[in-house]
């Protein structure tokens, strides 16, 4: 019988209210992270911004990110998750505010470090948090909760700017209004509807680097490249994409540019109901099949100037991604003891926004060289061969694993 991800009955008692209030601070410091993207040509418009600079800001946050995940990754085991979740909304907050302000690059910077810091902090407790509030026979389906609300709001995020940008003569100021009020609200919501869980470790020390245990760091490997790949396009769409639609294929709308990334978004949501049919490593071979069929689609939308082509490969990397994201999760996470749960999400997180920031860099860099089309169709190169290596690689081990278990036998 294969080990399949499981649609729960019941989780602990009195833990609805607070799976509610978590989830929702998860998905408002996750929607801050992608409110800038439909926005991106303006900014470039008005401050004169290249390609590469762009790309640059987008990644920056993911700087944040893997930085917050490396030197805190373990704080939420150490002090307990509310109040990591409840620093991460008030950063989220805070970075918004900063949005507002007349912008310039120094203070956009300093909005997405600050972005990034928030979402690093929720990434990990967040996922934690979420998963320690459900039974434990029922940790599949809080995998989830984790990745839908942390994917709902990247979604949110970018779709919600860009409707906003295209309605109001404010592009750059209400997106921002609107997300710090959703802040404001998931601060009092977690403080109020949440208990303090004591911390589950009394390991010293603030600075904890997240910590992979050596029985899950051969699956944990393939889950982040699996999972990374997916990221790296998702990224690399986020901070070009409305650049793209402008320059090559004559698309001007704000939301049109948001639409794009939340397809993907949203597709990693469709991915994850699609995994829990499947045995996690099925799972992760499927969804990296996906995503050499989306880095083609972005071939043919590139060179023939498609935006269905475009739109299509968006909602493949999304599903294909989500997948993978998932069955990581089953095959990391999930499999660790309470106390080293909040370390081993963060090493996860810290691996795939790696994955996330620097090709969005590298693509900006080889533009600059030459121009976004031509590193458009070497980064969609480099997707495919990546993704069929990893999903070869887990073909490898999970019939080298059947073999071993049918010579035990």
């Amino acid at each position: 019988m294969t080990n399949t991800l499981r649609i729960p009955t019941k989780i602990r008692p009195g833990s609805r209210t607070a799976i509610c209030a978590s989830g929702f601070a998860f998905s408002v410091t996750m929607m801050g992270t992608t409110l800038p993207t439909p926005l991106y040509p303006i900014y470039a418009d008005q401050l004169s911004f290249t390609t590469l600079t762009v790309t640059a800001l987008f990644a920056v946050y993911a700087v944040g990110v893997v930085t917050t995940l490396l030197l805190f990754g373990r704080l939420s085991d150490r002090i307990g998750r509310k109040p990591v979740l409840l620093s991460a909304v008030a950063l989220a907050a805070v970075s918004a505010v900063l949005f507002l302000l007349p912008p310039s690059l120094p203070l956009l910077i300093a909005a997405r470090v600050i972005s990034g810091i928030a979402a690093g902090l929720m990434s990990g407790a967040g996922t934690a948090a979420v998963i320690d509030l459900f039974a434990p026979e029922r940790r599949s389906v809080a995998g989830t909760v984790a990745v839908a609300v942390n994917t709902g709001g990247l979604a949110l995020g970018t779709l919600l700017s860009g409707i906003l940008a295209d309605l109001s003569t404010a592009a750059l100021t209400v997106p921002y209004l609107v997300h710090l009020v959703l802040s404001l609200g998931a601060f009092v919501g977690l403080a109020l509807s949440t208990r303090s869980v004591p911390r589950t470790t009394k390991a010293g020390g603030w600075f904890q680097r997240p910590h992979v245990p050596a029985s899950i760091g051969a699956a944990f490997l393939r889950a982040v490249l699996a999972a990374g790949s997916g990221f790296a396009v998702t990224g690399v769409l986020t901070a070009v994409s409305g650049l793209l639609l402008a320059g090559y294929l004559h698309v001007h709308s704000h939301a049109a540019a948001g639409g794009v990334v939340f397809l993907a978004f949203s597709g990693m949501a469709a991915g994850q109901l699609l995994a829990r049919r499947l045995a996690p490593t099925r799972a992760q071979i499927v969804g990296c099949a996906g995503m050499v069929i989306a880095a083609a689609l972005i071939v043919v939308a590139l060179t023939a100037s498609s935006l269905p082509a475009l739109l299509a490969a968006a909602v493949i990397v999304g599903v294909s991604g989500g997948m993978c994201l998932l069955a990581g999760l089953a095959m990391t996470v999930e499999q660790t003891a309470v106390e080293q749960r909040g370390a081993v999400s963060s090493a996860y997180f810290a691996g795939l926004y790696t994955m996330l920031a620097v090709p969005a860099i590298g693509v900006g860099a080889l533009a600059r060289a030459t121009n976004l089309l031509t590193s458009g169709l070497v980064f969609a190169g480099l997707v495919a061969i990546l993704s069929a290596a990893v999903g070869i690689g887990e073909l490898i081990v999970g019939r080298g694993g059947r073999a071993a278990t049918k010579s035990v036998a």
